[in-house]
């Protein structure tokens, strides 16, 4: 009796260290939760390019999708040919060693896009069984982790002004994307410049790829907001902003439970969600918003908490610390803000570049990535009138526009050219 209680605890341990570990996967674009945040510790706080690197692995071909993390598997995608082949590629994290690298379409490269976008930008997920990717031409693909393909869908025939940077996720069976396109005829004003109705959140079934439901938006134009998941009222809600609208979805079926004027396109941050309210914003010409996502129908003239101007990010999304909102804006600042009252506290200068990479929250520092390759590390002074404490610059020299990925005691950047394992 003694032997099978031991064991019984035991067991209880071991599955408890796994659940813990596999909650630390970076399974998504910003993470598990899409928010930025892990709870990993005993990461590094200063580096270099020659110094506290695991290794570092060239990347075949372009793109800027983030890094994903299961276990020992780091998942990226790519493209070659000047974004006509497309690429799903397998790295292991121990070693850099790239496990596999996987052509598994061909596109149209003669897509319009952003100066600042790429025809592998949107970030991979992944259930821990397979991974899930998506590129500029809107086609899907599935994979499993020796990398079979497991099925492709390309029934959408995607194409934004901006091409595409939103990223795609995962709630139960359903794989999850945002459409926001813009008109690939004339006048090529509608969807960009001027609001239609052919936006949409797009969901098909995980295992088979094939449609499931349309979420029709109404009104509004291109973004490449990823959308997140929150319970409201006990009920799960799929929370998702474009240009000039703040929207909740029922996943269900797809429908739209509730919209919020927010003026402006495009919207590249991704929603992040704090003590009830989903904080969003368009450019950064407009006013960040905090919405209570409990309405229905049209709740602009109800459901705005607050609304603030002048602390708006262009590309990064936002880092909820309670209660604290963190928003990296132009100039390269760093901005904090009360999160329940929006009121503005300070800012810092972290003198890096462009701050278009979203920041992470782990192992109680902030980390700042920029576009040149630096990451500012900062601790937290949890005062409202206290800016944070910079504590290390550390500088790859390398372009980055991707956001940094966590893995256990380590942290993943990709390059232009470079996947970074930064750690012991």
């Amino acid at each position: 009796m003694k032997n099978a209680i031991i064991l019984c605890v035991c067991y209880f341990f071991v599955c408890v260290g796994v659940s813990a570990q596999k909650s630390e996967n970076w399974t998504r674009f910003r993470g598990p939760n899409g928010q930025g945040i892990s709870g990993a510790t005993g990461l590094p706080v200063h580096w270099s390019d020659t110094e506290n690197i695991a290794w570092k692995t060239d990347i075949p071909g372009e793109g800027w999708s983030s890094p994903i993390v299961w276990d020992d598997y780091i998942f990226l995608t790519s493209t070659t040919e000047e974004g006509k082949n497309c690429h799903v590629i397998a790295v292991d994290r121990k070693t850099g060693e790239i496990l596999w690298d996987k052509v598994v379409f061909t596109q149209d490269p003669n897509q319009n896009r952003h100066d600042m976008n790429s025809y592998a930008t949107p970030t991979p997920v992944t259930d821990g069984k397979t991974v899930y990717a998506v590129f500029s031409g809107g086609s899907f693909v599935a994979l499993d982790f020796s990398g079979h393909i497991l099925w492709i869908n390309s029934d959408l025939d995607y194409y934004s002004q901006h091409g595409m940077g939103v990223s795609p996720i995962l709630y139960d069976d359903l794989l999850l994307l945002a459409v926001n396109p813009s008109n690939k005829e004339e006048p090529k004003a509608l969807g960009w410049t001027q609001p239609w109705d052919k936006s949409y959140l797009l969901a098909v079934d995980k295992n088979t790829g094939k449609e499931r439901w349309r979420g029709m938006r109404g009104m509004s134009r291109i973004a490449h907001a990823t959308p997140a998941i929150m319970k409201v009222n006990g009920k799960d809600q799929i929370i998702s902003p474009a240009g000039d609208v703040i929207q909740g979805f029922d996943p269900a079926n797809g429908n739209l439970i509730w919209t919020v004027a927010s003026s402006g396109e495009p919207c590249v941050p991704s929603p992040v969600i704090g003590d009830g309210l989903v904080y969003s914003s368009t450019t950064n010409r407009d006013p960040l918003r905090a919405v209570r996502p409990d309405g229905q129908g049209d709740c602009t003239e109800t459901h705005i908490v607050w609304e603030q101007k002048g602390y708006t990010p262009m590309m990064s999304s936002y880092l909820y610390v309670k209660p604290f909102l963190y928003t990296c804006t132009d100039g390269s600042y760093l901005c904090c803000l009360d999160a329940t009252t929006g009121a503005f506290l300070w800012r810092l200068q972290l003198k890096i570049g462009a701050l278009n990479p979203s920041p992470v929250y782990a192992d109680g520092k902030i980390y700042v990535l920029s576009e040149q390759g630096a990451t500012i590390v900062l601790n937290p002074s949890g005062v409202p009138d206290k800016p944070a404490e910079i504590i290390a610059k550390n500088e790859l020299k390398e372009p980055c526009r991707a956001s940094m990925a966590v893995a256990g005691k380590q942290l993943i950047i990709r390059s232009s050219g470079r996947l970074w394992c930064i750690g012991e």
